[in-house]
C-alpha cells in the first residue's frame, strides 16, 4: 500500500508532535484500529485510526484516496487513548 502526504503538512507536523508522517509507512495497516472522524464536513471520508510501532501506539488521521493512504496527522497517542486501545483490543 502506498503511504502519500504533503510535504509541508509534514514539517508542520514534526513541528508540533515531533513525528514524520513517512512514519506511517511503518503501521501494520490491517490491525489499524479506525472510525470515521463525523465531526466536521472534510469534503471526504476522513478516519481516525490508532496503531502500534516499536510497541508504541499512535493515532493517525488518514483518508484513502485510489489505493493509497493519504496521511494528514500522525502523533503518540495520549494516555487516554492508550486505555480506550487496551480496552477495546
Amino acid at each position: 500500500m502506498d503511504i502519500t502526504y504533503d510535504p509541508a503538512k509534514n514539517e508542520a507536523n514534526v513541528a508540533k508532535h515531533g513525528v514524520s508522517l513517512a512514519l506511517a509507512s511503518l503501521l501494520d495497516w490491517s490491525d489499524v484500529m479506525a472510525y470515521v472522524d463525523v465531526r466536521n464536513d472534510y469534503k471526504e471520508v476522513r478516519e481516525v485510526g490508532f496503531g502500534i510501532i516499536d510497541s508504541r501506539l499512535y493515532c493517525v488521521v488518514f483518508t484513502q484516496r485510489g489505493d493509497s493512504m493519504h496521511i494528514i496527522s500522525m502523533r503518540k497517542a495520549n494516555k487516554r487513548e492508550v486505555k480506550d486501545y487496551v480496552e477495546q483490543a
